[in-house]
């Protein structure tokens, strides 16, 4: 008696491919990000505490010239404040996230549903302009109780900090536009050594 055969097992479908995100998209999600960790990074410490680089902390948060412009009392007058703050910037964090979570969703639909697509980016974009309200609310009512003196004082630590940032700005600009070898022979003459004295002794 013939045995019977075993029908040939089905091959499983192959996995969808992944959704690549558009370039356009993560650089809209990193200008998002970065404008809501403008404040709500603060919820997170680091505005909040003393330590590190002023200029260089103030600069990541989003502040730019103006934050570099902050005197160390201005600092500790702002810390005070977001701290009272605080519960809202941690709700408001939150709810970003949550945000962004609901965009990745859209995003890695097999199908990408327009009108889906624009509501996550609606909604991100409406908690930004609450946030960046209420950090702009913050250091404006900082701003406006300063004394005479110590707003002329701000104001020419703020024309100082834009300078720099103008300078920084055209030595970034005229390092890309040199060629590539044009910068490594710059590299070269940066790395050789200094060519000796003559020497005039006679010998």
């Amino acid at each position: 008696m013939t045995e019977p055969v075993a029908p040939p097992a089905e091959t499983p479908p192959p996995a969808p491919a992944p959704v690549r995100t558009a370039g356009w998209v993560k650089l809209l999600l990193g200008v998002s990000l970065a404008l809501n960790l403008a404040v709500a990074g603060l919820a997170a410490g680091a505005f909040l505490r003393d330590g590190g680089p002023p200029q260089r902390r103030d600069r990541d948060l989003g502040f730019g010239p103006l934050g570099e412009a902050l005197s160390h009392q201005d600092r500790k007058a702002l810390r005070a404040e977001f701290l009272r703050s605080a519960p809202e910037l941690v709700r408001g964090r939150a709810e970003m996230q949550a945000d962004f979570t609901a965009l990745v969703t859209v995003l890695r639909a097999p199908v990408l549903d327009p009108a889906a697509l624009d509501s996550a980016l609606a909604t991100i974009a409406n908690r930004n302009a609450e946030m960046l309200a209420k950090g702009r609310e913050v250091i404006a009512g900082h701003l406006k109780a300063m004394s005479p003196e110590a707003r002329a004082e701000f104001a020419d630590r703020l024309e100082k900090a834009l300078k720099r940032a103008s300078r920084q700005d055209r030595d970034s600009d005229k390092g890309k536009d040199k060629p590539g070898k044009e910068k490594a022979r710059d590299k070269e003459r940066k790395a050789e050594p200094p060519a000796p004295a003559p020497d005039n002794t006679g010998n």
